[in-house]
């Protein structure tokens, strides 16, 4: 079998995905503040780069691996279920939390945007990126933006709250886990959950169904704006 045959097989994006997570998982024994998937990312884009290889080749077998993301997001639940009498017990206050966090996120974005003299194209790619990709791509799209830049800008949101997050919200007096997984989830979403489920069962939970909120509270928020953009 050739190399190009063999390039274009699933196998070769499956096994390169594996060995870049392996590798990465091995960085972050030794520095804990490096989310896996950053590291992971950034080798894979760098080979491809160096080798010349097209994304088209390498996403033969990622899409492979995009399956199984379904499975792995439907876990996060099990804690979220655990957890269920809690999140009962202060549902009003996670509620109100996470739509004034979606709020701010979106506008917060917009500003930025428009302090720096960016397009309008870029303004509305943007705004949606603290929710998880599959809805922030849906909603950029319904917007007219650039669906493949909302994609790039939410999952380097959600890397940086992942690697970061925790820091930031115990350097501004924020410690309580509650309030830490609440915060997790409406900014940094499925990637963020992920990261802190290791650290905390409960926090993993509350940022889980958080970040369920956010992505229901989040496309309710830009009704008005696909409204406005549509008048």
């Amino acid at each position: 079998m050739s190399l190009q045959t063999w390039l274009n097989q699933p196998l070769f994006g499956i096994a390169l995905s594996v060995i870049a997570y392996a590798c990465a998982q091995l960085i972050y024994q030794r520095w804990r503040w490096l989310h896996p998937l950053f590291v992971c990312s950034g080798f894979i884009i760098i080979l491809l780069l160096l080798l010349h290889i097209p994304y088209g080749v390498y996403k033969v077998g990622g899409d492979v691996l995009t399956l199984m993301l379904g499975p792995a997001t439907v876990a996060l639940g099990v804690p979220l279920y655990k957890n269920a009498g809690l999140i009962k017990k202060h549902m009003t206050g996670i509620l109100i939390s996470v739509t004034f966090g979606s709020l701010t996120g979106i506008v917060s974005a917009a500003l930025l945007v428009g302090l720096l003299g960016g397009s309008r194209d870029i303004m509305l790619s943007m705004m949606p990126k603290s929710v998880s990709s599959p809805i922030a791509i849906e909603i950029s799209r319904h917007l007219g933006a650039l669906p493949e830049l909302t994609s790039v800008l939410t999952v380097l949101t959600g890397l940086f709250g992942s690697m970061f997050g925790k820091q930031i919200l115990r350097w501004l007096g924020v410690k309580d886990g509650i309030s830490i997984g609440i915060a997790i989830g409406t900014a940094a979403h499925g990637i963020g959950t992920a990261k802190i489920v290791k650290d905390s069962e409960l926090q993993g939970s509350l940022s889980g169904f958080a970040m369920g909120v956010a992505g229901i509270v989040t496309s309710l928020l830009f009704v008005p704006v696909y409204w406005w953009l549509h008048l």
